[in-house]
């Protein structure tokens, strides 16, 4: 770990990490300019890596440290696991039934009623599904500033990564489908990248609330892991499996959990 990087500020470190996993979403999406219409059985594998990275992400550099950390502070060790955890798909389910947004692939518009164009609604799914993640990164980083256990500098960068690498598919799965609604190649990559503009905001927040608040940390651990598992449960594995081809989507999920896995293990 560079040296230069490991002395900034936790809020520091997480804005930059959320603006790589940012610039990875941008990467993705821009795509839509060698490809108006992406395979569906390479996207369907695309989708399912990025449900493997999350969930594997989500115990390896969330719910693991948040239970060394509880258990450090003396806490019952299951119960801020278990009750983050559940707050963070409780905070997303309400979020998801009041935010208007449209799952790319579906026909019917989720949350409350609007006058949205179908392109602001296809766009605010995956803003809405970058929140956790970008949230993610930061509580991380702040954790690894604050010490103890497995809440490591390594691990959040692991983590960092990981994001990074499934934001590149969740870039196409949002430009491509524009593309196909008839916006130009310009439009679509700009729509694509912006839905990943939430996670330096969401990252910065989360760094800067457990850094002021060392008791909630393993909260927060398993708050961010609860509203991840609940992305990738709700959107990310039902729409890799739209198309039928189950297989591909399953074996790109295992290859993420596996490299997700890899990348927290070797560097946290």
């Amino acid at each position: 770990m560079p040296d230069a990087f490991a002395s900034l500020s936790p809020v520091l470190q997480a804005l930059i990490a959320t603006l790589f996993t940012w610039g990875l979403t941008a990467l993705g999406a821009g795509l839509v300019f060698f490809f108006k219409d992406f395979p569906k059985r390479a996207l369907d594998g695309m989708l399912g890596f990025a449900a493997g990275v999350m969930i594997a992400a989500s115990f390896w550099s969330l719910l693991a440290p948040a239970i060394a950390l509880a258990e450090a502070q003396g806490v019952t060790p299951w119960l801020p696991a278990a009750g983050g955890f559940l707050l963070g798909g409780a905070f997303l389910k309400a979020v998801d039934k009041l935010l208007p947004h449209l799952h790319s692939g579906f026909e019917k518009p989720e949350g409350l009623r609007t006058s949205w164009k179908r392109t602001v609604l296809l766009v605010m799914a995956i803003t809405l599904h970058n929140i956790p993640e970008g949230l993610a990164v930061g509580v991380a980083f702040g954790a690894a500033a604050l010490g103890g256990g497995e809440a490591t500098l390594g691990a959040a960068v692991a983590l960092a990564v990981g994001i990074g690498l499934q934001n590149f598919p969740e870039g196409t799965a949002v430009s491509v489908p524009l593309r196909r609604e008839g916006l130009s190649r310009s439009k679509s990559f700009f729509y694509g990248q912006i839905s990943g503009m939430v996670e330096p905001l969401a990252g910065v927040l989360g760094a800067a609330a457990v850094f002021k608040a060392r008791p909630l940390l393993p909260w927060a651990l398993a708050f961010a892991a609860g509203a991840m598992i609940y992305v990738v449960v709700e959107e990310v594995i039902p729409e890799s499996q739209l198309s039928g081809d189950t297989d591909t989507a399953t074996l790109g999920a295992m290859a993420g959990f596996a490299l997700m896995m890899i990348l927290d293990v070797a560097l946290g």
